[in-house]
């Protein structure tokens, strides 16, 4: 209560922090009104205090538990140097909230934003309607944005002017087999203007020449689809007959049949393409150990299967010597039953989840 009348900084700074601290040791021991209350203090109190204090506490959020979202969505408006990982990494924030802030705040903002996992359609909508070609690049680099149709075409549009978009669209996997036909012709047509501007050469020769690439280039986006649709389609009658084994996934691997072990993976576990892909891909595995607890992987042909992987995503960490001793203990100490409700998140439609989140936020 002295701190409290106190008005001067120091005495609001030690106000704030003796408030915190009743939310970290025992956070059950407060009501939810308690803690109402405590964090409408907070919040008057944050505009107070210096931006270090602010930094610390938007840290302090991640790091722990604690559920402020009313404190968090404040912390994610700051200046950028409090917001950041807050707008990266919070589980707080809702598709309401990043879409205010989207259109509010400034472009680190947004950049902040683009970099998030997992970014549903309404967001990354937001993002490529306010934000500038930065913060529009890292949202495609970003494979965990889920781009809708309409966003997409759009970006293939604009990456005919755009040069830094034409790379990473074409390195997404969603990238519609039709759009990436279109950015391959018009990119052709550009390259060919430049070479004859440069350089003394046949327009005959250079035309056969750019033609044969681009046809070859075509090619491959069509195989690449097929292929995947041809392991899918293998994966689901394997599945069906009982056969898409943990011992079948294992040698496809070591066979180096990465469609087929992908497609059987999603197969498996009830995911789509995309999510399957980021599990398998990622340089953090503890993904996949997650996956491999949910479907009742075995923990020998699991170990094994997160060791070749490691070697291809993340070559140095599976040096350690230590890292099997790791891989047995994230199993063994994992719950299958806390495992499967992850799965289940994994396994929800991106539409589903966005009608959800509409309803939480009132948009719906």
């Amino acid at each position: 209560m002295s701190l409290a009348a106190d008005r001067s900084n120091e005495a609001r700074k030690e106000l704030f922090h003796a408030i915190v601290d009743f939310f970290l040791p025992e956070k059950y021991r407060l009501t939810e009104h308690q803690r109402a209350l405590m964090s409408d203090v907070l919040a008057k109190l944050v505009k107070t205090i210096e931006m270090d204090v602010r930094r610390n506490l938007a840290e302090m959020l991640l790091r722990s538990e604690i559920d402020l979202p009313e404190l968090e969505r404040m912390l994610a408006n700051d200046e950028i140097e409090v917001a950041r990982p807050l707008l990266e990494n919070s589980k707080v924030l809702r598709d309401a909230d990043l879409i205010e802030i989207v259109k509010t705040r400034s472009d680190q903002h947004r950049l902040a934003i683009a970099m998030r996992d997992h970014l549903s359609e309404t967001v990354t909508d937001a993002l490529i309607a306010h934000g500038s070609t930065d913060v529009i690049e890292a949202l495609i680099r970003n494979e965990d944005a889920v781009l809708s149709r309409r966003a997409m075409e759009y970006l293939v549009a604009e990456s005919r002017r755009l040069d830094r978009f034409q790379e990473p669209l074409l390195s997404r996997s969603d990238l519609l087999p039709e759009l990436a036909h279109r950015m391959y012709w018009w990119v052709s047509a550009a390259l060919r203007r430049r070479i004859l501007l440069e350089f003394d050469i046949s327009e005959e020769i250079l035309d056969a020449a750019l033609q044969s690439a681009t046809r070859q280039a075509v090619v491959e986006v069509d195989e690449n689809q097929s292929l995947q649709s041809r392991a899918h389609k293998l994966a689901r009658r394997l599945n069906e007959l009982g056969e898409l084994t943990d011992n079948f996934l294992l040698q496809v691997l070591r066979q180096q049949r990465i469609a087929v072990f992908l497609a059987g993976i999603c197969e498996r576990a009830q995911i789509d393409n995309r999510m399957g892909w980021h599990i398998i891909s990622g340089k953090n595995l503890e993904s996949f150990i997650v996956l491999a607890r949910a479907i009742d992987m075995s923990r020998d042909v699991m170990a094994h299967i997160v060791l070749l992987l490691g070697k291809v995503n993340n070559p140095m960490a599976m040096q350690r010597p230590e890292v099997l001793t790791t891989i047995l203990k994230l199993y063994d100490e994992l719950e299958p039953a806390r495992a499967q409700r992850v799965l289940k998140l994994w396994q929800r439609d991106a539409s589903y989840v966005m009608a959800i989140d509409g309803v939480q936020n009132g948009a719906v």
